[in-house]
């Protein structure tokens, strides 16, 4: 199996491929191995998403609900009010999260009075000591630096799937478009939070070149959430059968093998993992999972399932440094 341990030169292809399809136990008992070295095992970060802006994004993402193109039930909003986000944050603080999220269904930021809005949630959230990252569609050089100035911790922005694959699920913009704003939110000095959704009718081809593409970035994601996609009624994606839990733990741990400092989030899709499919993530490698009802609009166990969860584990919820 190649040694991608300490990332020096460009990973082939071939050397992913390799990786995600050694034999699964060979595959978990390295990214084991690896997590350890880097990580303590035993702690998962607790993260809260905050859907801050939602519905009637232009995009045509083909597993969102938000988009405008599709009929779910989901209406397009206002942004929220400040006071109620940093409302929102304060009290997933005190339930154990080190990091908020906010997510608004945009197409890109625009400058104006939302962005203004946007940035004094991010210093309201640092304020508070939690970790503060934001989703906000695409951005340019002189956002990335407001946001920086801000204090933001990261910028999520997926690559949802292989390069080949996109176009089956994204028409409204491009790969390159996402690099773009990669780009930027890495020159600004904000860490970069990217990574993909599973399920979503793409070939375990299409997974390693996701895997590929990001372990690639130099320097690499500092936070790399692993989705399964929720199908929603009413999106080109809803009748999706759910990822297997084996492929999932799979990624993480070719993730975890990768990218070894990353924190690997196990993020959407766990209302329908079994606490053992969850536990296999673990072992394999993730360290992060958000917590609250909802991601966005598509549901998400509970604080007191999380809890009876890591109990069960012996694991524990991290702290604030």
């Amino acid at each position: 199996m190649p040694s991608v341990e300490t990332k020096s030169a460009a990973i082939t292809r071939e050397e992913v491929r390799e990786i995600y399809e050694s034999p699964f136990p060979l595959l978990v008992f390295r990214a084991m191995a690896i997590h350890r070295q880097h990580n303590d095992p035993a702690a998962v970060q607790h993260c809260t998403l905050s859907n801050i802006k939602s519905g009637g994004c232009p995009e045509d993402c083909g597993y969102c609900p938000q988009s405008a193109h599709y009929k779910t039930g989901i209406k397009g909003e206002r942004l929220e009010p400040v006071a109620e986000v940093l409302g929102q944050a304060r009290a997933a603080r005190e339930a154990g999260s080190t990091r908020f999220c906010m997510g608004a269904a945009w197409r890109e930021v625009r400058d104006g009075q939302d962005f203004d809005q946007v940035l004094q949630m991010v210093r309201g959230v640092r304020e508070m000591g939690m970790e503060a990252c934001v989703t906000l569609g695409m951005l340019n050089e002189s956002q990335a630096k407001r946001l920086k100035e801000a204090g933001l911790t990261a910028y999520n922005h997926n690559l949802d799937t292989s390069r080949e694959f996109y176009p089956s699920i994204i028409t409204t913009r491009t790969y390159d478009d996402r690099l773009n704003t990669l780009r930027h939110v890495r020159a600004a000095g904000i860490e970069v939070c990217c990574g993909g959704i599973l399920g979503m009718g793409e070939s375990r081809e299409d997974r390693i070149g996701l895997l590929w593409e990001l372990a690639n970035m130099d320097p690499q994601p500092e936070s790399v959430p692993i989705n399964a996609l929720v199908p929603v009624e009413g999106t080109p994606m809803g009748d999706r059968t759910p990822i297997d839990a084996i492929e999932m733990a799979r990624a993480i741990a070719t993730a975890r093998i990768l990218m070894p400092h990353a924190r690997v989030r196990l993020s959407a899709g766990r209302t329908e993992m079994a606490d053992e499919a969850q536990a296999l993530c673990f072992l394999a490698g993730a360290n992060s999972i958000f917590t609250g009802e909802k991601l966005l609009t598509t549901p998400n166990p509970g604080i007191s399932h999380d809890a009876a969860l890591m109990e069960k584990l012996g694991m524990r919820r991290e702290t604030a440094e």
